[in-house]
């Protein structure tokens, strides 16, 4: 059994910042994959970064440059800073893990940019 618990969202005004965390406990593996991925109300849920356990990142092109994906190993935990915040980065945020041969998800956690 794999939890994944997200912290960090929350409401900024844009150009502001937010750091999300997502921490996992349970049978990870050493060798995984975890990532962040968005869904905004009316569109589909989409990838904005991932990491491997050996610190390969992957971003989707319009958060690159503004979002930094990092991984604390022996926490078992996942990273986003996000900084110069758009209104269109206003989503929620959804926190995976990938291990072999099964793929686990967070609750989510909100992420509003706005004025």
């Amino acid at each position: 059994q794999v939890r994944l618990v997200e912290s960090g969202g929350g409401l900024v005004q844009p150009g502001g910042s937010l750091r999300l965390s997502c921490a996992a406990s349970g049978s990870t593996f050493s060798i995984n994959v975890m990532g962040w991925y968005r869904q905004a109300p009316g569109k589909q849920r989409e990838l904005v970064a991932d990491i491997t356990s050996g610190g390969s990142t992957n971003y989707v092109g319009s958060v690159k440059g503004r979002f930094t994906i990092s991984r604390d190993n022996a926490k078992n935990t996942v990273y986003l800073q996000m900084n110069s915040l758009k209104p269109e980065d206003t989503a929620v945020y959804y926190c995976n893990l990938i291990v072999p041969n099964f793929s686990y998800w967070g609750q989510g956690t909100q992420v509003t940019v706005s004025s």
